[in-house]
């Protein structure tokens, strides 16, 4: 069987992301836990491009005119929460905490990726799928999809590069509740300093309990307008700064890379207006990633994951570095191990991943998770764009 009509691709994918949505909520099943339904959504979506379902012009064209349109309306909206006002509230010690946890996973990747590059697969543009792996180690799916569009990342390297991050996830994020446990062996070994931490939790909650509003259907239906266009105008934008670019000899950055940059500056600076306070981000910013999450898994093959045991390694060893460069500057600094636990998750996991860790040691901690992956949805992109450029120098 092979779908043949554009509209019934869409409708297929979308029913798809909505089913295991609604199976993860009303079944309750145990392994919606150690798999989310965004990653049995790729993997479902692997299968049936492995069997020829979306093996037609039909499915082609319809995919060519709405993956692009589609993943810059997401990287608008995802950005929309991203006040840096509100991240004020994290203070300086928690923001550096993030960034060291950032800079210590780009120094993994960095090291390793000499070493793993020639059993990883992916061809000469494996750098732009680690790239796309590093965008999502420090703020999320989004962020990882985005690096889809600016860099020429292959389809079936973005496979295994999503196999290690659902891997290395599952099992971080167990590793770090189990360290619960030894938090005063970390504490005494770095003489941890946790005097504030009851202040800076207080003034992340509080922010993130103002900001709760309920979305109505005008609100939906301008999100979505505004989206759409800035997606739209967004590529306008991005073809004449690349033409710029290419006319003083700066062909590097394509009309992908130009577009991205572009969008992501905008939904910052719109952040920081009434915009970044509108209702039904959160939810919109979902549905997107869904849907791009969707397209971009139907032209992936499963037979691309043949690789993927090698890429699961590369990813434990980016993880051991990780440990061992973030236990030295907590021995520097003296950073206790809930907000560097929280830190590691909120770049690996996002912000909705790490208050499940901030929260196993106090419950008033779950602002601080939240906010830390706000602030990795932010500069996501141009971590993964920086990864890429020193990647392929090291071609």
């Amino acid at each position: 069987m092979v779908i043949t009509n554009g509209f019934t691709y869409i409708a297929f994918l979308m029913f798809l992301a909505g089913g295991l949505l609604a199976l993860e909520k009303y079944t309750k099943w145990k392994i919606f836990n150690v798999i989310p339904p965004l990653v049995w959504l790729y993997v479902l979506n692997m299968v049936f491009c492995t069997m020829g379902l979306y093996a037609s012009d039909g499915v082609s064209a319809a995919y060519s005119a709405l993956k692009n349109n589609l993943l810059y309306a997401m990287i608008f909206v995802m950005l929309l929460r991203c006040d840096f006002r509100k991240l004020a509230k994290l203070g300086g010690r928690m923001i550096a905490i993030f960034l060291g946890c950032s800079l210590t996973l780009a120094i993994g990747f960095l090291i390793g990726y000499p070493l793993f590059v020639s059993v990883l697969g992916g061809g000469e543009k494996t750098w732009a799928a680690v790239a796309a792996l590093y965008a999502s180690w420090v703020g999320g799916s989004a962020n990882m999809a985005a690096m889809q569009a600016a860099l020429p990342v292959d389809a079936g390297a973005y496979s295994c590069a999503l196999a290690l991050d659902t891997v290395c996830y599952s099992v971080w994020i167990a590793l770090l509740l189990l360290a619960v446990r030894y938090a005063k062996k970390w504490n005494d070994s770095v003489k941890a300093d946790t005097s504030k931490l009851d202040a800076i939790a207080k003034a992340a909650n509080a922010e993130i309990e103002k900001d709760k509003k309920k979305a109505t259907s005008g609100d939906w239906i301008f999100l979505i307008g505004l989206s759409l266009l800035v997606s739209a105008l967004s590529q306008i934008v991005g073809g004449v700064m690349n033409t710029g670019f290419v006319n003083i000899g700066l062909d590097m950055f394509d009309k992908g890379t130009c577009t991205t940059v572009f969008v992501t500056v905008f939904g910052l600076i719109c952040a920081l207006s009434p915009l970044g306070k509108l209702p039904a981000v959160e939810e919109l910013s979902s549905i997107y990633l869904y849907a791009v999450v969707s397209l971009l898994a139907s032209t992936a093959s499963l037979t691309d994951l043949v690789s993927a045991p090698m890429w699961v390694v590369y990813g434990a060893f980016v993880l051991v570095i990780h440990v061992v460069l973030m236990y030295v500057l907590s021995k520097v600094f003296h950073w206790d191990i809930c907000m560097v636990s929280t830190a590691s998750l909120a770049n690996i996991g996002g912000s909705a991943s790490a208050p499940i860790v901030a929260t196993a040691y106090d419950a008033s901690f779950a602002g601080i998770g939240v906010l830390m992956g706000v602030l990795g949805a932010a500069i996501g992109n141009f971590c993964g764009l920086g990864m890429g450029a020193i990647l392929h120098m090291l071609i």
